[in-house]
Formats: C-alpha cells, sequence, structure tokens
C-alpha cells in the first residue's frame, strides 16, 4: 500500500495528507476548491518548517514530504489508481454519503475506503457502498503530525482483513491505533463531548467562569487544556453535530447539548474558527482572553 488519496484540503485533510506524505507514501490531496488546496500547501509547509526547527525533519525530508503530495479537484481523476482513500470532508452525513457512494463507482474494487468521522456511523457510510467489508473509521486526532492516536472504527460489515491492514498501516505512520465499535461517537467523542457539554452547562447555570472551569480540570485533573478552551479548538459547530448524533442516536436526554452552545453557534461564535467562542481568539490563538460575554 502505498499510493492514498485524501479528500478534503481542511485542518484534518491537510494534516492527515501531510503525515502520509512525511512517511513516504504517494498521496493524492482532493478538494473541489483550488484555492483551498493551495492554503492546504502552504499550511502544509508552513508545519514542515516548524518540524525543521524543533530538529526532528531535515530540509531534505521537508522537500521529499512535498514532492509525494499532488493535488487534485476531480475526484474521479484523484482516486481511480490508490490502495486506501481516507475522506476527510466536512462532518455532514449527506454529504459523506455521496463521497462514498462516488467513491465506490470510481475506485478499484480492492480500494479500501476510510472516514475520518468523529461519530457518524461507518455502518451507514458503508451502506451506499457494494464492498461493505472494506470501510473502514480511521478517525485522526488534531493536530495531526502530532497526535498519536487513531481510532480505528470497524462497521458491521468490516472485515478482519480491512481491519488489520488499516491498523497495521497506522503503526507504519508512528501511531498508536485503538479498535472500537461502530456505535455513537465511538469513544473518544462519547466520553468527551458529555464532559464538554457539562462544562458548558456548568457555564450557563452561573456554578462558574469559563477561567475557573478550565483551571479546575487542568489543574486539579492533569488536562493539558480545560474543557470549554478545546470545544473552541475542536469547533462549537462540530461540538453540536456530535452531541446531536449522540441524541440522536441513543435517544437519551443526557447528551441533549446545552442551549448556550445551540445559541453560541447560531450567533456564529464558533470558537477559534470564527475568532470567539469562550475565548477571544483576535489577537491569537497564544494571546487568547476570556470572551467579553463571558467575563
Amino acid at each position: 500500500m502505498k499510493n492514498i488519496a485524501v479528500i478534503g484540503s481542511g485542518t484534518m485533510g491537510n494534516g492527515i495528507a501531510h503525515t502520509f506524505a512525511q512517511f513516504g507514501y504517494q498521496v493524492n490531496l482532493i478538494d473541489i476548491n483550488a484555492d483551498a488546496l493551495k492554503k492546504a500547501l502552504s499550511t502544509i509547509e508552513k508545519n514542515l518548517d516548524r518540524q525543521v526547527t524543533k530538529g526532528t525533519l531535515t530540509e531534505q525530508d521537508k522537500t521529499h514530504t512535498l514532492n509525494n503530495i499532488s493535488t487534485y479537484t476531480d475526484l474521479k481523476e484523484g482516486v481511480s489508481q490508490v490502495d486506501l482513500v481516507v475522506e476527510a470532508a466536512t462532518e455532514n452525513i449527506e454529504l459523506k454519503l455521496k463521497i462514498f457512494k462516488d467513491l465506490d463507482a470510481f475506485t478499484q474494487p480492492s480500494t479500501i475506503l476510510a472516514s475520518n468521522t468523529s461519530s457518524i456511523s461507518i455502518t451507514q457510510i458503508a451502506s451506499v457502498t457494494n464492498r461493505g467489508d472494506k470501510v473502514i473509521g480511521m478517525h485522526f486526532m488534531n493536530p495531526v503530525p502530532i497526535m498519536k492516536l487513531v481510532e480505528v472504527i470497524r462497521g458491521y460489515a468490516t472485515s478482519n482483513e480491512t481491519t488489520q491492514t488499516v491498523m497495521q498501516l497506522s503503526e507504519k505512520l508512528d501511531k498508536v491505533p485503538v479498535e472500537v465499535n461502530d456505535y455513537p461517537g465511538f469513544i473518544a467523542n462519547r466520553i468527551l463531548m458529555p464532559m464538554i457539554n457539562e462544562a458548558i452547562y456548568s457555564l450557563y447555570e452561573g456554578v462558574a467562569g469559563v477561567y475557573e472551569i478550565d483551571t479546575v480540570m487542568k489543574l486539579g485533573m492533569a488536562h493539558p487544556m480545560g474543557p470549554l478552551q478545546l470545544a473552541d479548538f475542536i469547533g462549537l459547530d462540530v461540538c453540536l453535530a456530535i452531541l446531536n448524533v449522540l441524541h440522536q442516536g441513543f435517544g437519551n436526554p443526557k447528551y441533549a447539548p446545552c442551549p448556550l452552545l445551540v445559541n453560541m453557534v447560531t450567533a456564529g461564535k464558533k470558537g477559534v474558527k470564527s475568532g470567539e467562542g469562550f475565548y477571544d481568539y483576535s489577537n491569537g490563538v497564544k494571546e487568547a482572553k476570556v470572551s467579553a460575554k463571558f467575563s
């Protein structure tokens, strides 16, 4: 397995492409937006420069990594000769189902189709293909080049062979793959999102402020980042979407998203990506301060 296609050139997509290319794989990075692809390549180059500065890569490694990435705006052309596709498009079920239906038609029968989804059912995604045994979840963590975990999700029909192939491939990327079964939220978000939601409820109900909630979790529970700031980094819209999947999937009110989260997303306050969420990022991520709304 040497030829990889990555669909979507946003934060996760460019990170996945970067990682595969760094480890010697030929990567086709695909996006319908040519400008988005240019931005992704620029981001990858900047991130590689950081690695060179830190001494974890050489200039030659950087050059080889960039040379291993080709960009495409045409899906069919980009996936026709690859061994694995990793879909990292927007967390939208209708979009993902369309992509996988097309992938089933455009790729070779032996190609494994993986999704980087953080919550959407792999079984449902596989249902629009004729190769359920070769459809799997490959959930990377952000930032992909740094974070070790890959959550490998088996759909109802995913074969042992496909699972083992993806587990072994993840190890070749110097990642730690963990196999889980296909239920709403898998493991990572089934545990993480209720914690974030409870932190938002605590703010909403006036139990404590943004700084106080995050400080308790950082200093008291040894979390590197507080749950409210983490929600900002994930994207409040993404958190809301995942909580809705959990709520609908389990039918349990404990997963119902906090009204404050709903209102913030409706108002366009999505966290880092919009410049403001629970924190204000107008002076950059490193100079973040609690949003005036919560001060």
